[in-house]
């Protein structure tokens, strides 16, 4: 039985990307854009359909996935993860326009190891390490756990 190995290369394809942006490789970005300032640190993949705000910082081994948009001055700690199909029929779904969206305001800081669903998320919020955030959030203020809960407010 004879098999067909086909092989990928990781690399930076078809980015929009301001001025001052630093891309630490080897990193997978394609098809996204990145905001003046930007930093992102190595074994990133960012996917297409994706906006990263002005002077955001990604941090190593993250993955952001298609339809996720990201504020201004945020940070992404190491290792965050951000899924947009959410396996609605048991299984993946090939089909992106049932895919989920994905949308953080400014001056969010998602700490290593999170998970973040189809979700959005308020400005000035903070996830805490290897929080799993499920479900929208609209109030300022420190959220951590499976699946992610207010631990306090912020001042606004």
């Amino acid at each position: 039985m004879s098999s067909v190995l086909t092989v990928r290369h990781v690399g930076i394809v078809d980015v929009d990307a301001g001025q001052n942006v630093t891309v630490v490789q080897p990193c997978n970005l394609y098809g996204c854009r990145l905001g003046e300032g930007v930093f992102v640190g190595p074994f990133v993949e960012i996917q297409k359909n994706v906006s990263i705000g002005a002077r955001s910082k990604i941090q190593s081994h993250s993955f952001i996935c298609e339809y996720v948009t990201i504020g201004d001055d945020c940070f992404i700690g190491h290792n965050v993860t951000f899924a947009n199909d959410l396996f609605k029929e048991g299984a993946p779904n090939a089909d992106a326009a049932s895919w989920g969206r994905t949308l953080i305001g400014d001056h969010v800081s998602i700490g290593s190891g999170a998970t973040v669903l189809a979700v959005e998320i308020c400005s000035g919020t903070v996830i805490g390490a290897g929080s799993v955030v499920t479900k929208n959030i609209t109030r300022k203020g420190i959220y951590a756990g499976n699946p992610a809960r207010l631990l306090r407010e912020l001042a606004p």
